[in-house]
């Protein structure tokens, strides 16, 4: 089984190297890993010890980011080691402020790992819900570096939990970690099924980020100048099938303002995007206090602030459903509104609790979303019921991050 997971990790390699030039984000991944070990000697010091936290990719980030921001404020004697998979991680985030390093992930051979750690020696190593790379945990384990996954969730179709060969030899993987720190009873079930009992249910690191920006959002004045005395809905980390199906009810009803910020901002998707709309539209780079005015929907053409336009809408629409799952819905809850979105949502704990609480509403096709979004916007005895149950269902999600140090560390 070694043996495939070797070459399968080989091909992906040379399935990169031969896309890069015809392909930005192969591009990115071969030049990022390139770069790593001639980078990592000149720069890393050792004179403090190495906390190693690895994203696959930018939403593990954000499950990351108030993890890495405890450890800065309550254990400032450690150096951040950050690493990503993505580029859609690393992209964004290589400038981050509060990691020491930055690097994309080597690929997951043992020559790699070897060569990584004993650049890195990490004295504590983290990584975030769903990384499970060989070599890495083997080499880790070999060394008696401790290894933590949080906000983890499980699943009984996963390969853990697969009594085939190929699953058994996954299985061991996962006995590479210290803890585990999950998000639900399902999953202390399932690793307790396979014979780990190492796990505690903590919770999603996700809630104590949204908290926190919703304690410091930016005012946006741009944003309360177009909304105005209209009712608005922003819709979030949009795809083109989210976009086609908000567009025939941005053309059906003029009076309701709309902000999309799709999940791609390159300069193509958005001439594509406002091409769609067959009404007034302002992109947030070029709007002013002025143009903005009689717009019915402005588009964010930029990244870095959705969670903060979130605390002026009246509704949020959650991108991705009708793709491989929706995006960040706790950046809209935490403000206390109601949230629909596609379909594939079921892999999403925070998405299924919402919607078993009666706050958020998953829709199938145009039909369906033209009815909720009438009945939620004509009903505003309905959201400010939704927006009591949205920021109690948030509010106790908020720890998970502090049980982790506390259990790592032993903070208190």
């Amino acid at each position: 089984m070694k043996a495939l997971y070797n070459i399968s990790i080989f091909l992906y390699s040379i399935l990169i190297k031969l896309t890069a030039p015809f392909n930005i984000k192969a591009k990115q991944i071969n030049t990022g890993r390139s770069q790593v070990f001639p980078g990592i000697p000149a720069k890393i010091k050792h004179d403090k010890p190495i906390v190693w936290i690895h994203c696959a990719s930018l939403g593990e980030f954000e499950q990351g980011r108030p993890v890495i921001e405890a450890i800065k404020k309550q254990n400032p004697e450690y150096r951040i080691f950050l690493t990503f998979f993505s580029p859609s991680g690393y992209e964004i985030r290589k400038n981050y402020d509060l990691a020491d390093y930055i690097y994309y992930l080597p690929a997951d051979t043992k020559k790699n790992a070897q060569k990584l750690i004993e650049c890195i020696r990490p004295e504590i190593v983290f990584f975030v819900k769903y990384e499970f790379w060989f070599h890495y945990l083997n080499e880790l384990k070999k060394r008696n570096i401790p290894v933590y996954l949080f906000s983890a969730i499980f699943r009984e179709e996963q390969l853990f939990f697969k009594n085939s060969p190929w699953g058994k030899w996954y299985r061991k993987m996962l006995f590479n970690f210290n803890h585990f720190f999950v998000q639900d009873n399902r999953s202390v079930d399932l690793l307790h099924w396979v014979g780990i009992k190492n796990v505690t249910k903590a919770g999603d690191t996700r809630f104590d980020r949204v908290a926190e920006i919703a304690r410091n959002g930016k005012n946006i004045p741009l944003v309360e100048i177009f909304k105005g005395n209209s009712q608005l809905v922003v819709a979030g980390s949009t795809w083109k099938p989210d976009e086609e199906l908000l567009a025939q009810f941005i053309h059906d009803n003029p009076e309701t303002k709309f902000i999309i910020a799709p999940h791609e901002t390159k300069k193509g998707n958005i001439e594509r995007l406002i091409t769609l709309l067959k009404t007034p539209v302002i992109c947030f780079t070029e709007a002013t206090e002025v143009s903005v005015i009689n717009k019915q929907v402005m588009i964010v053409d930029t990244i870095g602030i959705l969670s903060s336009i979130y605390k002026y809408a009246d509704l949020a629409y959650i991108g991705g459903g009708f793709g491989v799952g929706i995006h960040n819905t706790l950046e809209a809850a935490i403000f206390g509104m109601p949230i629909v979105f596609g379909p594939n949502y079921m892999k999403f704990n925070e998405a299924t609790s919402m919607v078993q609480l009666g706050v958020a509403f998953p829709v199938n096709d145009y039909p369906e979303l033209r009815t909720i979004l009438v009945k939620l916007l004509t009903d505003a005895e309905k959201r400010a019921s939704i927006r009591l149950e949205c920021i109690n269902f948030t509010k106790q999600n908020i720890g998970a991050t502090q049980l982790i140090l506390n259990k790592v560390f032993n903070n208190s």
